[in-house]
């Protein structure tokens, strides 16, 4: 089957809020989840007093106007290799370790809608809405900005902001490497890997 066919036969299969885009051919030991070298994820969030009815299943609606400098200076401190323990639910199973890399935490606005861009090597168990709870709660100016350092050092859930809805999260693109497959510590069959 070509790949152009097998995107048409599984769009007809699958739910119409799902949908697959492109298809490439992989190795025989290829595994969708192991052989990810990250992903990026997208928030979104509309900021008006109004919520968008054309959006209330797709974004977390707040009314108060969001400070964006603020949330930008916030988000600055995510990029790096940290521990995100104060940004993650308890996912009831011991983890490896609590430690990612995000490449990117990008907060966007276009009119009263702001997506928030975080990429990184790996996410723990809710840490995307985590992050984004608190990037709000920095625009609302209940968390100071520059105190995100202190929040990460702490490893305390409780010292971090809300955990946003899940309804504005979206999983945009999966990151795979070319060529062949380099396992790293924590990801094998049978080890959590969290989101």
């Amino acid at each position: 089957m070509t790949t152009r066919k097998a995107v048409l036969a599984l769009n007809a299969h699958l739910p119409e809020d799902i949908r697959v885009m492109a298809t490439a051919r992989a190795h025989g030991q290829f595994h969708a989840r192991f052989d990810a070298r990250g992903k990026e994820y997208r928030y979104r969030i509309w900021n008006a007093p109004a919520m968008n009815p054309l959006l209330r299943h797709f974004a977390w609606h707040v009314p108060r106007p969001l400070d964006l400098a603020a949330m930008r200076a916030a988000s600055r401190h995510f990029i790096g290799r940290h521990d995100f323990a104060s940004f993650t639910a308890n996912p009831g199973y011991a983890r490896l370790n609590t430690y990612r890399t995000l490449t990117r935490c990008d907060v966007r606005r276009r009119g009263p809608e702001i997506t928030l861009v975080i990429d990184g090597d790996g996410f723990l168990y809710k840490m995307c809405r985590g992050i984004a709870g608190t990037l709000v709660q920095a625009g609302l100016g209940r968390i100071d900005p520059n105190g995100i350092p202190g929040i990460l050092e702490h490893r305390d859930r409780r010292l971090a902001g809300m955990t946003a809805p899940a309804l504005g999260l979206v999983l945009v693109r999966v990151h795979y490497p070319r060529g062949t497959r380099t396992p790293r510590r924590g990801d094998r069959p049978g080890e959590p890997l969290e989101e």
